[in-house]
């Protein structure tokens, strides 16, 4: 039996009525391709001068955490303002892949206002939290891994059941169909122990990601309660419109 609002998140897939997280999409897009990291504007240069002008966007974008605690007005917005740049081809695409297979049915679920709140809320903490931890570093964070990961975590609680096709390196990437209950916490653990590994140089966050996951698992949890989560507790649907949902 499918639950009521897997049901209803199932036809808003079909429909492509999760305006934000296709909003959210595009804008990641846009601002990618008009800024330095994409390379298609002419605008920035190339060589050196392309790399110099990646990085004082970044700065000035991205979270510098050991700007952020000095009190600048301007860099308090930062961790807003960099979850919608992105480093590279493959760090946009990544993460967009995510919010595209997760984020319909959570914005379904929580409605499309309170959907944009808890996006851009729970990534300015993960954020936030990802610079507290790491205060004295001068190394930039951008990227919306942190509140993409808050959307995995509410999608959990929501939606334990919902099937997710993974595709798995060790198995030679081999497509296998799981649960959300198995998949997202395996990919939780993945980066625990990456987190363990991190350190102070360039690369991926890890921490933010466990934060946002963590606080988005934790809003679902507070803001619907049992009752909401038992109602979306069934067979939930196969989400049309994609045969491989990464993970």
């Amino acid at each position: 039996m499918i639950g009521k609002w897997g049901a209803t998140a199932a036809r808003a897939v079909r429909s492509q009525s999760a305006p934000v997280t296709y909003g959210l999409i595009a804008l990641c897009c846009l601002v990618f391709l008009m800024g330095p990291a994409s390379g298609l504007s002419p605008t920035y240069g190339t060589g050196d001068e392309l790399l110099s002008a990646q990085r004082a966007y970044f700065e000035r974008w991205g979270v510098v955490p050991v700007e952020l605690f000095k009190g600048a007005p301007r860099a308090a917005v930062t961790p807003a303002t960099a979850l919608f740049v992105h480093g590279s081809w493959l760090h946009l695409l990544g993460n967009m892949l995510f919010l595209y297979v997760f984020g319909a049915m959570a914005e379904e679920r929580m409605g499309h206002f309170e959907f944009a709140l808890f996006y851009v809320g729970c990534g300015y903490l993960a954020l936030l939290g990802y610079a507290a931890a790491h205060a004295g570093s001068a190394q930039t964070l951008v990227g919306a891994s942190g509140a993409i990961s808050a959307v995995l975590g509410a999608f959990l609680y929501l939606f334990p059941k919902a099937r997710v096709t993974s595709l798995f390196p060790f198995l030679f990437f081999l497509p296998l169909r799981f649960p959300a209950w198995v998949v997202l916490p395996f990919w939780v653990s993945l980066q625990w122990m990456a987190a363990r590994r991190e350190t102070q140089g360039p690369g991926v966050a890890y921490l933010a990601h466990l934060l946002g996951f963590s606080l988005g698992f934790l809003y679902a949890w507070v803001r619907y309660g049992r009752p909401a989560a038992v109602s979306s507790r069934g067979d939930n649907p196969r989400t049309p419109g994609r045969k491989d949902h990464q993970a």
